[in-house]
């Protein structure tokens, strides 16, 4: 039986403002590039607000536990790597990769080995990165996780571009569900510089969240976002490339958010193409010569616009018609920390 994934979701915490601002449990969420954590190697990582240790065997199989040794609660992530299992450099307390006490050396025989002590969220490796899921008392084992198509149609090639922001993880997807924005932030791009600064918007509901697009205009630059909830949230978006942005079909971007703490967050953005033989070999030279410096400094511009919003920014706000995907984002993340929260206290 697995453990419980959090270690604060039954305290005072479990509160539906805690969730909303941490971001929400019984959920699949991106951790770090696959990278950050070679064989033998071992990575502290903060995902809603809790530490975490992420260590890879040998033989690359990936472990996650929370960051806590058993014992006294020292850091594991100051430990050491034994392979199948880390050392606490505290007592030398050592736990598996299933969160189990396998050994106490000052006290043999201690009944502290063989439990299960130690929280061990489900991870998955997915297009370059970690996935992990994190649920709560009510929901230990993992959902169901459908990954978007993009990340796993081998005629899909793709870029990871992973960054650290410190900016909450709400105001990072809603950027993403505001395609209007990109016609004046991102007009110098070059995929931007086309296109109406003035547009109408409607949303369109499917079976897997909502498309949020432009009713008069499309296949002209960023015309339209589709979130999804599939286990784990993404959004999609398509961005129409000149002939000279290489052989292909549109170019896309798969974009995920982790929510690290009430005020920093990792964003993860695939930028794929449907590309094949040659094509994809002219492709993949042409993004890392030229293209990929340019999609960095988009990003750049949306990290320098996040951070430096307040707080409080979605307290002092007066809305319009392009802001109808942020408003239904937020009406479901809310809707669903207060669930979650009710049914801890319930419980």
């Amino acid at each position: 039986m697995r453990r419980v994934i959090g270690t604060k979701h039954g305290s005072e915490q479990a509160t539906a403002d805690h969730i909303y601002a941490t971001g929400l449990r019984n959920q699949w969420h991106p951790v770090v590039p696959s990278h950050f954590v070679r064989p033998g190697g071992m990575r502290r990582v903060t995902v809603l607000g809790e530490q975490w240790l992420l260590f890879r065997r040998g033989d690359g199989t990936l472990h996650m536990l929370a960051d806590r040794c058993p014992h006294r609660g020292a850091r594991l992530s100051l430990g050491k790597h034994l392979g199948d299992r880390i050392s606490c450099w505290y007592h030398g307390v050592e736990v598996d990769g299933t969160g189990t006490v396998t050994s106490v050396p000052g006290l043999p025989g201690c009944n502290l080995e063989g439990k299960q002590l130690v929280p061990n969220p489900p991870v998955r490796e997915v297009a370059g990165a970690i996935l992990a899921y994190f649920g709560d008392e009510q929901h230990p084992e993992p959902c169901e996780l459908t990954l978007p198509e993009q990340l796993e149609d081998a005629e899909i090639d793709r870029f990871l571009s992973y960054a650290e922001w410190n900016s909450t993880w709400r105001f990072d997807l809603e950027n993403l569900l505001d395609p209007m924005h990109g016609s004046f932030l991102h007009r110098e791009s070059h995929s931007m510089f086309d296109g109406d600064t003035t547009a109408k918007f409607r949303i369109r509901e499917t079976d897997r969240g909502y498309f949020f697009e432009k009713t008069d205009q499309t296949g002209v630059n960023f015309d339209w976002v589709e979130l999804c909830r599939t286990g784990v949230d993404w959004v999609d978006l398509s961005i129409p490339y000149p002939p000279s942005a290489g052989p292909g079909g549109p170019f896309g971007i798969i974009g995920m958010v982790c929510p690290v703490d009430a005020e920093r967050s990792s964003v993860f953005f695939w930028r794929y193409r449907r590309v094949q033989g040659w094509e994809r070999d002219s492709w993949r030279f042409l993004y890392k010569q030229l293209i990929e410096e340019r999609h960095w400094d988009v990003l750049e511009q949306d990290r320098l616009m996040l951070e430096d919003m307040p707080a409080d920014a979605d307290q002092r706000e007066n809305l319009y018609q392009h802001d109808l995907g942020v408003v239904r984002l937020r009406r479901l993340y809310r809707a669903e920390a207060e669930k979650q929260a009710a049914a801890l206290h319930a419980g």
